[in-house]
């Protein structure tokens, strides 16, 4: 029993789990995969402050070399979303595309649409086993540099990516990326297609253009409605109402204060150094005593005298509002 244990990597967990990532039907792949681009491409844009614009197109493919048959009854699709955001530096594109659980937003304490790192890769995970096609990345970061081509897919024991090809190609865009992801799904219009999800996230980002060629060739364009981009979510440290006891014993080791009124006012928020000094007083401990000294029972004490401190209430600044303005000029522009 012992020989047959061994470590299982993400994707190797996520290949036979692939319902939580929001793929259990053909239908819903094929929209969980365009939502992952599109959630990708409006993040980037905003974060370099580019107002967002995004070209998602279906194609439905036969199998092998045969003609693609009746969109009502076609199995694959070939879902391409190009953004004219940022783009993505050489080294990272491998990565980003072909590794679970690999991404720039999870470590940080601000709001964002992506944050875990799984879902675009994971959308070319789902689409390498269900079609055995590489997921096709371009990317260029700028109009004086090449854009580079790449083909990748996920070596799912591992957890890590194979780049099956590479090269610097001619592009179009001055600066942007483009992802190709062939897939087993089904495209339906009506209530959770792709049709739907498109008009209400034209609705839900007003500052943003979006163009839709749909299966049957038929073209939707969205217009930018706005013409500046929301004010930016700001990053916030923790409130101590909104953390655990385990989470206090991580932060009280990986904390840079020396001192454990120190490690409190600096490493919440609304924690004032008066408060700092009043838990450590309600919790029996000297403020000053190192916080790397506090487990076990001293550091559940510091947890019930937090609980019992009456605290403000977090700043809302780290939210991102759409805003009565955006939402009423996305809204008079579809309904």
């Amino acid at each position: 029993m012992g020989k047959q244990q061994r470590e299982i990597s993400a994707s190797e967990f996520f290949t036979k789990n692939r319902h939580l990532l929001g793929c259990d039907n053909p239908r819903k792949a094929l929209l969980t995969a365009v939502k992952e681009a599109v959630d990708n491409a409006l993040d980037a844009s905003e974060e370099a402050g580019i107002l967002p614009e995004i070209v998602v197109k279906l194609e439905a493919v036969g199998e092998g070399d045969a003609p693609p048959p009746r969109i009502s009854e076609a199995t694959r699709f070939r879902v391409t979303v190009v953004d004219y955001g940022p783009g993505i530096v050489r080294q990272q594109v491998p990565r980003i595309f072909a590794k679970l659980l690999y991404g720039s937003k999870f470590h940080r304490l601000r709001m964002s649409r992506g944050q875990q790192g799984i879902g675009i890769s994971a959308a070319g995970m789902y689409g390498q086993l269900t079609t055995g096609k590489p997921v096709k990345i371009i990317s260029r970061t700028g109009q004086n540099v090449p854009a580079h081509y790449f083909e990748v897919q996920i070596d799912t024991k591992k957890n890590e990516p194979i780049i099956l090809e590479k090269k610097e190609i001619e592009w179009e865009s001055h600066r942007g990326t483009q992802v190709t992801i062939e897939l087993e799904g089904r495209y339906q219009k009506g209530r959770a297609s792709v049709d739907e999800y498109m008009e209400l996230t034209s609705i839900g980002n007003p500052h943003a253009k979006f163009t839709y060629v749909a299966p049957d060739g038929e073209t939707r364009v969205y217009p930018r409605t706005m013409q500046q981009l929301p004010e930016p979510p700001r990053e916030i440290k923790p409130h101590p109402y909104g953390i655990e006891l385990g989470m206090l014993l991580k932060m009280l080791q990986d904390t840079k204060s020396h001192w454990l009124s120190g490690f409190l006012s600096t490493d919440f928020s609304r924690v004032s150094a008066a408060t700092a000094e009043e838990i450590c007083k309600a919790a029996g401990l000297n403020p000053h005593k190192r916080p790397k000294d506090v487990v076990g029972q001293e550091a559940e004490k510091v947890y019930k005298a937090i609980q019992a401190t009456k605290l403000m209430a977090p700043p809302t600044n780290c939210l991102s509002p759409i805003g009565e303005k955006a939402i009423l000029s996305g809204l008079y522009k579809q309904i």
